[in-house]
This record gives structure tokens, sequence and C-alpha cells, in this order.
């Protein structure tokens, strides 16, 4: 892919370089391929929770169409600033934003059941976050002390966690399917599974950029298998095709605006995990493409872009956009850091999300193939928090942060009723589960000692202290 046609070494490490319109339009287009089901999936799981989503009968069940033709949109337009830049606002770099798995969990009890009547209050705190978001950027480089790899892996970790019940339901069957004879089914399953094996196979026994799609190769193999078996027909895809227009603008506020204390303090609080995840991603960027670190000018600039890009998208309904860590390993494969050729990448986002026939093709997928993918890909983000951790040294201190805050975290996500004495707005912020973990370990991370002493390590973990990677206090 790097080869002397589309340019230099030098030129291919400069951001600024354009190569030809034939490598760059589609070396654009890859970028998109490689981001394009994690970008719209979150779109899905918030209807779904809200009660609107895939597999459920609902009137409003038309809404997922607007929701995914608005996250491809804003991801297009928040890209654009990445890419392009205005004033500070943007790196100047080949960032590809897209929409963020790690507000899901935050999400998902704010709309749980509302149906539309829940997305006012959402996107109310989707616009506060964004505008706050952009706000780290004046000292996102002052904040970085307080989320180091313990804190920043267990949040992704804990991220995962939270999605993975999805992705089980989806495969089995959609939660409006749960209680009836065919949830859980074989057919339902073996849908999923075969988007899940073709994913795998794909991944680990292709290169380049058909291994980066393997998750878009399953699912197109999962829905070509549906057809087959009859979960899907020809006639529902061209129903479905022929009720989708060719053109929409988007709709300010389209489902209001409301302030809701939960919402903001969620995604205020989360912003500032999305916004160290961009500073990792900067770097990743100009590591892997250009061989040397990111600016400080770059890093402030990416940070404004995420939140502005976040907060218009919550005017007309998309949801909070982040830089996407798969597309900076598609930079480091591919050797071109031009930030023309991800411009192009953001104008085919763009295009896609003012046709909502592109939508109405998305929504046909069955839900039992769509899980398969999703198994897929929030497996993938406990990984990704797991090789974060690999990072920690695991001392007695760091295993009594990290043992406190994922136990409280991930039980009141288990066991939501365990708080049902609280206020609302608590309630929704603690059974979120990501929250009260996230916060727990950066209070723990700043206030407890370096050390501590063995035996009291070794009191709790009943003699099974770690011997991992990291140096253990020796007498």
């Amino acid at each position: 892919m790097t080869s002397t046609s589309i340019g230099t070494p030098e030129q291919l490490r400069d951001p600024n370089y354009t190569p030809s319109l034939s490598r760059a339009i589609p070396l654009g287009i890859q970028h998109v391929l490689a981001m394009f089901v994690s970008n719209v999936t979150p779109a899905i799981i918030v209807a779904g929770a809200a009660g609107f989503g895939f597999g459920s009968n609902s009137p409003d069940f038309p809404e997922l169409l607007y929701l995914i033709q608005m996250s491809m949109l804003f991801a297009g337009v928040a890209t654009l600033l990445q890419t392009i830049t205005i004033g500070p606002i943007g790196a100047g770099l080949p960032i590809v934003q897209g929409t963020s798995f790690a507000f899901i969990p935050i999400m998902i009890p704010l709309v749980a059941g509302k149906g539309v009547d829940g997305l006012a209050a959402l996107f109310g705190g989707i616009v506060i976050g964004g505008i706050f978001h952009a706000c780290l950027g004046l000292f996102i480089g002052k904040i970085r002390f307080a989320l180091p790899p313990l804190v920043t892996g267990l949040v992704v970790t804990m991220i995962g966690l939270a999605l993975v019940k999805v992705g089980i339901q989806y495969a089995a069957g959609g939660v409006p399917a749960i209680g009836t004879p065919e949830y859980g089914s074989l057919l339902n399953w073996s849908a999923a599974l075969v988007v899940i094996f073709v994913t795998l196979g794909i991944k680990f026994f292709t290169k380049g950029m058909l291994s980066i799609s393997a998750v878009l190769i399953g699912l197109i193999v999962g829905y070509v298998y549906a057809l087959g078996v009859g979960m899907l027909t020809i006639d529902a895809i061209a129903g479905s095709w022929s009720r989708s227009a060719a053109f929409a603008l988007p709709n300010p506020f389209k489902y209001g605006f409301e302030f809701s204390a939960a919402a903001i303090i969620g995604f205020c609080l989360m912003a500032f995990i999305s916004a160290i995840e961009t500073v990792g991603d900067v770097s990743g960027i100009t590591k892997g493409g250009a061989g040397r670190e990111a600016t400080d000018t770059e890093i402030q600039g990416a940070t404004y872009a995420d939140g502005v890009g976040t907060a218009i998208a919550g005017i007309f309904g998309g949801l909070p956009n982040t830089s996407f860590s798969q597309n900076v390993g598609l930079i480091a494969m591919t050797g071109v850091m031009s930030r023309h050729v991800v411009t192009i990448g953001a104008i085919f986002l763009i295009i896609c999300g003012l046709v909502p026939k592109v939508g109405g093709i998305i929504r046909t997928i069955p839900i039992e193939v769509l899980g398969g993918g999703v198994i897929v890909m929030f497996g993938m983000v406990v990984a990704a928090g797991m090789s974060m951790l690999s990072d920690v040294d695991w001392n007695r201190r760091n295993m009594v942060i990290f043992a406190i805050s994922i136990s409280v975290g991930l039980g009141l996500q288990l066991e939501p009723g365990a708080v049902q004495h609280l206020p609302a707005t608590l309630k929704i912020l603690m059974t979120s589960g990501l929250l009260p973990a996230a916060l727990i370990a950066i209070v723990l991370n700043l206030l407890l000692p370096q050390e501590l002493a063995e035996e009291s390590t070794e009191e709790v973990s009943g003699g099974m202290s770690g011997t991992s990677k990291g140096s253990l206090p020796h007498k």
C-alpha cells in the first residue's frame, strides 16, 4: 500500500500532502469502511434500550433511521473539524471521528424504556457535555496525571463489560423477544455464529484492508445467510428502501431539549475519559505516521474538535463523537499521513448521512446478525482495556484500587436494585457502573500512598496477591 506511486517517504509523513485523487479517494473510503459498523452501532443500541430499536414493534421504530443518519452525518462533520480545522478547533491531522462506545453505559439508563420521550434529556446532556468537553482543551495536559493506565484501562474494560450483555441479547433475538419460544433459538444463534466465525476467519487469515474490515465483511456474510434461511426477505429490503427518502437534511432539536442533572453530570464526567482517549489517538497517529510526538497545539485542537463536534451533533440528534482508534491502526498500516485523504472519507460519510436510503438498508439487518458483530466488537473493547492494564505496575496498591473499583462498579451494574432508594439522578449515575468505578479509581489513585504494606494486601487477597508485570515491594 505504501508504494512510491502514492508519494515519497517524506510526502507520506506530511499531513498536508495530497496524493492524486485516484489514490486519495479509495484510501479515504477505506477509513470509512474500517469504522462504519462501529459508528452506527451505538445509535442502534440506544434506540433498542429506549424501546424502538431492532426487534421492536414500536410505532417510533422509523426514528431509528434518523439516528443512524445523524451518526453518519456528524461523524463526517466532526472528522472535517479535525482535518481542515477552524481556527484553534481541530488538530490538522488525519483523525477519524465517530460515535463513541464509551458513553453507551451512561445513555442506556437515561433512555431505558422511555421511547422517543427519553431523547430530549439525552440530547440536552450531549450538548452540555460536548461544550464541557471542548473546554477541557484549555487544560488537557494538566489532567492527564489523574488518568494513568490503571484508571483508563479499568474504564475501557468496564465499558466492554457493560456492553457484552447487549451482544448476547441481540444474538438470541433481541430484548422484545425475551420470554418467547423464539428467544435463543438455534436459528437465531446460527446467524450470530456465522458472523462471528467469518469475522474471526477474515481477521486472522487475511491481511491489510480485508483484515481491518473483518466485522463489516462478517455482517455482510451474515446478512446473505439470513436471506438464505428466510430470516430476511427481498420484499422487506425493497420495502425499506422504497420508504426511505433519497435526500433529507438534519432537523435541529427534533426531539426537544431538556436539562437533566443525571445526563449532564454523566456526559461531563465521561468527557474526561473521552478526552484522554483522544490524546492517546493523536499521539498514536503522529508516532505511527510521522515518527514524532504530538504537539500541545495538536492535542488541544483535537480536544476542541471532539467537544464541538459532539455539541453540534447533539443539537441535530447525533450521539457523542470521539476519535476512532481503529483508524489510527489503518494509518500505521498504509503509511499515509495525509489529512486530506481522511477529508475525502469525511465527505463520503456526510453524503451517506444525507441519504436516508443508506440507513434504510442498515435497518434491515436482522438483530441476530448484528448481535454476532456486536459480540466481537464489545469483546474487543474488553480486550483493549486489558491491554491497557498490562502497562500497569501491579503492586499491591494498584491491586487494591482495581479490586474495589471494579467490584463496586460491576456490582452496581449487575444489581441496580441495590440503590433503589437513591434519588433518581444518583440512581442513573450509579447503575451505569462505569462512573462509580472510574470515580473510585481516580480518587483512590490520588489519595492512597504509593505503597501498601505487604501484610495488608495478603489479608484481603487470601494469599493470592499478584506477581505479574511490575515490581512488588521486597524486604
